[in-house]
């Protein structure tokens, strides 16, 4: 009696045609091949796909924890500062469903904010799903997770594939076994549209996202955002209500990894613009923002690791005057892989923060 009164309390607004009797926290902690025992989805915990599914996650989360999640919170304190206990948004463009990075960089946001152009697809129903389904759907999640857990960054041809595939589609899943995993209970999700002012509002013909508010131990209710958004000048012109919702919170500490060089382009300088002014710190590799953004009196800059150049598939975009800038500051290395060049004695940051 207790459970079904706190699911008919619970925010569930994402189009969910059948009757779903696990909460979003038990969802998400099944998807996350966690413990969902005492739970009305124990009996599809039984079922040898999952237990496989779990297997593997436990498998492939022990290597990430070993490999980057424990030498990022020995490392961010430390190089990130005040932004790394900032209470206030946290921006992270291009990012798609990576809510893992965000996390790991910025645990203490109050307000995460990401978006890329995968949809973010309906509330998963475990409970329906026929068995062969399940666990042709599980073994989907798994692989769209590989190259993130792998290497740091989503591969975004084969996201796109992968998210659309089985009926787990969408950034959803993901973003429920990120929160799972990162042990963050959640609390409500919701469906949202932002209209071309950055309003709420309705959701024919605005930004679609999800609104998800959660909370982990010691710290106060914490709410990610995912929207489904096109961040070229045209998309922006087109739909302007995602740029008009970030352009209404304070400013926060943004973050960009892996986003294909695009504000190295001409078409995308709105996006380029904004994070430029509305920025308390960036950390970004060198995908990001051009270095020759940040060469002058406005910004603090340090930078990390070491500067190899891009990766082959993006070589029209060296920056030697940030292989200069690393020379000259003599750059320590980082402990952990980040963006393209995902082995750590290859990996780059740069850590920018205005003097304003």
């Amino acid at each position: 009696m207790k459970f079904a009164l706190f699911w008919l309390l619970s925010v569930w607004t994402l189009g969910a045609s059948a009757f779903a009797e696990a909460s979003p926290d038990v969802t998400a902690r099944f998807l996350a091949g966690l413990p969902v025992r005492g739970t009305p989805l124990e009996a599809r915990s039984l079922e040898p796909a999952w237990a496989d599914h779990a297997t593997e996650f436990d498998a492939a989360w022990a290597k990430l924890e070993e490999r980057q999640l424990a030498r990022i919170r020995v490392w961010a304190p430390e190089y990130l500062g005040q932004a790394y206990q900032r209470r206030g948004p946290m921006f992270y463009m291009f990012s798609g469903p990576d809510f893992l990075y965000a996390r790991a960089f910025f645990p203490h946001a109050s307000t995460y904010i990401l978006c890329g152009t995968e949809p973010v697809g309906p509330l998963p129903q475990i409970e329906t799903m026929p068995s062969p389904v399940l666990a042709g759907s599980l073994a989907t999640l798994r692989k769209s997770l590989r190259s993130v857990l792998n290497w740091s960054f989503f591969i975004t041809k084969d996201m796109k594939i992968d998210l659309t595939q089985t009926q787990l589609s969408g950034t959803l899943p993901v973003l429920y076994v990120f929160l799972a995993r990162a042990g963050c209970e959640i609390r409500s999700v919701e469906s949202v549209a932002l209209d071309k002012a950055g309003q709420f509002g309705p959701a024919k013909g605005g930004t679609p996202g999800v609104k998800i508010v959660f909370a982990s131990p010691g710290q106060e209710n914490q709410t990610l955002y995912y929207f489904t958004t096109d961040l070229s000048n045209g998309g922006i012109r087109a739909h302007s209500g995602f740029i008009r919702f970030c352009e209404a919170q304070e400013k926060g500490a943004s973050l960009v990894k892996a986003a294909s060089y695009l504000m190295h382009e001409d078409g995308f300088s709105k996006v380029r613009e904004f994070l430029l002014a509305r920025s308390a710190l960036i950390l970004q590799d060198d995908s990001g923002i051009p270095h020759r953004f940040f060469q002058n009196s406005d910004w603090v800059v340090r930078y990390c690791g070491s500067y190899t150049g891009p990766i082959s598939l993006f070589q029209q975009y060296p920056q030697p005057d940030l292989a200069r800038a690393h020379e000259v500051s003599r750059a320590g290395p980082i402990p952990f892989g980040f963006g393209y060049q995902w082995q750590p004695n290859k990996s780059s940051l740069l850590i920018a923060a205005p003097k304003r």
